[in-house]
């Protein structure tokens, strides 16, 4: 994917993300889907940051007041940046991780949507892990707050492909949950419930 499109496909999904939680609304369940939120972490550090955003935003008004067009643009470029941040911790509510019959999604805000079938899932377990940049070639880490707390063991390698990024195969997931063993625990019972082949 170039980079132009990446950049839109990710701005769609932040304003459709943005809506979603306008109107309290969840992307990806139903028939049986459960969600695995994730956003409760980042929530805090966000809203800092968006109240910084915000008395910049003040303060660029403010000093820009003389000199109307350099305002107006200031201004523009400051409201972009608050729905930005806004709608960059909307995406991470309105689309959780999911577990259902058709497998385990893990997603992260607008960049990352994995779809894992239930059938390549071999081990489940809660791992609190504070990953850094020695991440092994054949492992994912989706962290939240500089941590992941579910590490899933794959049988077969799937291919991750997450916006500005090259696809790469990978065996081992790990990703955060806010309850990181019912997580676990729910993803178990969807893997227990599938058929064998």
């Amino acid at each position: 994917m170039n980079l132009a499109r990446a950049f839109a496909v990710h701005e769609a999904r932040v304003w459709r993300g943005l809506a979603l939680w306008v109107v309290r609304r969840r992307d990806g369940l139903g028939g049986g889907v459960r969600a695995l939120p994730y956003a409760r972490a980042q929530a805090s550090t966000l809203y800092a940051l968006l109240f910084v955003c915000v008395v910049e935003t003040v303060g660029m008004s403010f000093f820009t007041a003389g000199y109307p067009v350099l305002h107006w643009v200031a201004l523009a470029l400051d409201v972009y940046t608050v729905l930005l941040v806004l709608g960059f911790h909307a995406g991470s509510v309105v689309r959780p991780h999911t577990v259902g019959p058709e497998g385990l999604r893990i997603r992260q805000g607008a960049t990352l949507d994995l779809c894992i079938p239930l059938a390549l899932i071999g081990t489940v377990r809660r791992d609190l892990r504070f990953p850094g940049n020695d991440i092994p070639g054949d492992a994912l880490d989706v962290p939240v707050a500089a941590q992941t707390s579910v590490t899933v063991e794959l049988t077969a390698t799937v291919t991750v492909a997450r916006l500005f990024r090259r696809p790469r195969e990978v065996r081992t997931v790990r990703f955060h949950a806010d309850e990181p063993y019912a997580a676990a625990e729910a993803i178990r019972e969807f893997v227990a419930s599938e058929p064998a082949h």
